[in-house]
């Protein structure tokens, strides 16, 4: 997998990773408000179909969708776009950004570390 989703299609994506499944009408109820169209949310998951991103099956006279690619394997991929593509491919890198910019904390950074050294260990 090697796509990237949209602004809108992550937001449906979002949604649809939390509920496991849903129709179009309930994807719509756990949007934010101002709340979306019915007809653009339906072309946004027909669109998520189209990318292999959500499968469906019928229910009763609709169809309930859910999603074929889980939330971690596209954050892994999202996250390795972002350091490949703004950090040289040096996670490194990255860490050093945020902690410089101040949004990241000394725990945050040892929280960090700990998983890393855990990770190694498996």
């Amino acid at each position: 997998m090697n796509k990237q989703l949209t602004k809108a299609e992550e937001q449906i994506m979002q949604v649809l990773w939390t509920l496991n499944e849903g129709s179009v009408k309930e994807v719509i109820e756990k949007l934010e408000e101002p709340k979306p169209a019915y007809n653009t949310v339906s072309t946004i998951i027909r669109i998520l179909e189209t990318k292999k991103f959500v499968g469906h099956k019928s229910k009763g006279r609709g169809y309930v969708y859910f999603p074929l690619i889980k939330k971690g394997e596209y954050s892994n991929q999202s996250v390795e776009k972002l350091v490949n593509g703004y950090f040289g491919g040096s996670f490194k890198s990255m860490v050093s950004f945020f902690v410089k910019e101040n949004k990241m904390d000394v725990t945050e950074l040892e929280n960090i570390l700990k998983e890393v050294n855990k990770a190694k260990k498996s």
